[in-house]
Order: C-alpha cells, then structure tokens, then sequence
C-alpha cells in the first residue's frame, strides 16, 4: 500500500476504528509460514471478524484470513489458523491486565512491513454503541465540509 517512516503497510482494518473506541496500541511480530508473507505482499488478508486473545501467556490472532499463495500450492495452510504473536512478557502482562477490565478487546488494526518482518498492530479496544457511530460518521462529515468550504473560499 504505502510507506510510512520505513514501514510498507500490507493491509488496514478500515472497519475497526468505525467499530471500536481504540484505547491503546501495540505493534507485534507474527509467526508465519513463507506462503502466508508473500500472500501478505500481496495485500491478500481479510480482517472481518478477526480478533487477538490472550491464551496461557501467549498472544493469538484469530479469524485472520489469509489467503493461500497460488504458487505454493501443497505448502499452503489453512487460511484461518490462528498465528501466534511475537510479545515480550511485560507487553503480554500489561495486555492481560487491560483485557481482563470489562468490555475491552484486542482488535488488530493493520498488517505492515518493518525492515522485512511482516508486523501486526493492535489495539486495545472497547465496541461502540450504535449512537456513538452515528456521532463518529456525523463529525467526520462537518469536518469534511469545513475543509471544502476553507478549499471553496480561497
């Protein structure tokens, strides 16, 4: 997609910000086959209904599709494994120690490439409620109209 500051983004989950109050974020390497990086090169991964969750210590994405790699063929594997995130303990502790409040997920936000390693960014996030999505879309909307008007007028 783009290249911000040394990081080729792969991949956003546009829909989450729309969703989710974002409360804090974490960048997170992933552990993956070669088939599954070169379908991210691609930009092939769908975030719908993918979510992180903290299981014995470690850190899991799952629901992430990712979809298999035309020339690997038998190497593939199965789009929706769950993929282990790559965390120091403290990160994983702090994490755990946020998800355990009531009401708080970890959502991942975007899939990039810092110096050749594919990275995950997620957030701790709370859902919004219908009325806070429709406050979201009508704010973006007067800001939008403001910035035409200000482009109009000079």
């Amino acid at each position: 997609m783009s290249d911000e500051g040394g990081r080729k983004v792969a991949a956003r989950n546009r829909k989450a910000r729309h969703e989710y109050e974002i409360l804090d974020t974490l960048d997170a390497g992933m552990a993956l086959k070669g088939p599954e990086v070169k379908s991210i090169r691609d930009g092939k991964v769908s975030f719908q209904d993918s979510f992180a969750r903290v299981e014995g210590g470690e850190v899991w994405l799952h629901s992430l599709h990712i979809s298999p790699y035309e020339q690997a063929n038998r190497f593939n594997e199965d789009p929706l494994r769950p993929r282990k995130l790559l965390l120091k303990r403290e990160e994983i502790r702090r994490l755990v120690g946020k998800v355990e409040e009531k009401g708080l997920t970890l959502v991942p936000l975007e899939i990039f490439f810092e110096r050749g390693y594919a990275k995950v960014r997620i957030a701790v996030a709370r859902g919004k409620k219908l009325h806070d999505k429709r406050e979201a879309l009508r704010r973006k909307t007067q800001e939008r109209e403001a910035r035409r008007a200000v482009q109009v007028a000079r």
